[in-house]
């Protein structure tokens, strides 16, 4: 009784074993690729932060060097006569200004998209397709 099936062979038991593998291998691939998936995303992730505060660093730091001149100028133009009112409204609008760009930054937190939306929402499809038992 020859075949050229080898499963066929083994019987029952070996076909359910050797499906058992095939299932077992499928769910492997399918981490192994969500496991990719989720590793991209945090080196975009890591990216898009490291870029960020460098180039948040820069930006506070020329900002800060002008405004202090600026803001110098200001209070050395009316040394003479108003010494007082532009040091108060330097301060003012250095406060203002701190105000504003902390409003900007709060704002801007609460409106960038999840961590790792693409893996949830990959492991959301794979887990209704599982329960639906389709491919």
């Amino acid at each position: 009784m020859s075949t050229s099936n080898p499963d066929q062979s083994r019987g029952p038991a070996g076909q359910l074993l050797a499906s058992l593998r095939g299932l077992v291998a499928t769910a492997i691939e399918t981490g192994r690729t969500r496991l990719e998936l989720l590793t991209v995303e945090v080196q975009e992730e890591l990216h898009r932060t490291a870029r960020m505060l460098l180039l948040g660093l820069i930006a506070v730091l020329a900002a800060s060097a002008g405004v202090l001149f600026a803001g110098l100028t200001v209070i050395f133009a009316f040394w003479d006569t108003h010494r007082i009112l532009a040091s108060a409204l330097v301060t003012g609008a250095f406060s203002l200004v701190a105000a504003i760009a902390a409003f900007q930054v709060r704002s801007r937190l609460a409106s960038r998209p999840p961590f790792l939306q693409g893996t949830l929402a990959e492991l959301v499809q794979d887990e209704g397709r599982l329960r639906d038992g389709s491919p």
